[in-house]
């Protein structure tokens, strides 16, 4: 599992878009592409921005399943990993991702009620690279 680890990491780690699923109120999954996570702990946890009011914050707090896909387009490439979504909206977690910059999008700053952080916890994954397929579990 490392050498995967490492592998799916360092492949995360070159991409600028991420693509995050969560489910609606009908229950019909729903994709958008986002920026890359602001920060990563291993391939298990991600931290990415947005804002409090968005349709993605509203599905995360009813309904928690989640999952995140990177793709490496000029390799074929990526990794699905699925699990849940949390909103944080504390202090703490707002300061730990918050850059420079991001007054653009959070006119208040970090302290910005509309500007809250999506912490993802994945539980498993599924690669897909040189023409197969590996599933694994995230521990």
């Amino acid at each position: 599992m490392r050498d995967v680890e490492k592998t799916i990491g360092n492949m995360i780690d070159k991409q600028k878009t991420a693509f995050v699923g969560s489910v609606d109120v009908t229950g019909c999954p729903n994709i958008k592409a986002m920026l890359q996570p602001r920060k990563r702990v291993g391939i298990k946890t991600f931290y990415f921005t947005t804002n409090t009011s968005s349709m993605r914050a509203t599905q995360f707090t009813m309904n928690n399943r989640a999952c995140i896909y990177f793709c490496d387009a000029r390799f074929f490439k990526g990794v699905m990993l699925c699990g849940t979504m949390e909103v944080l909206t504390d202090s703490a977690s707002k300061e730990m991702i918050w850059q420079e910059g991001d007054t653009m999008y959070y006119k208040e700053g970090v302290t910005d009620p509309d500007y809250c952080v999506l912490k993802f916890n994945a539980t498993s994954g599924r690669f897909y690279g040189n023409f197969k397929s590996e599933d694994f579990v995230i521990e």
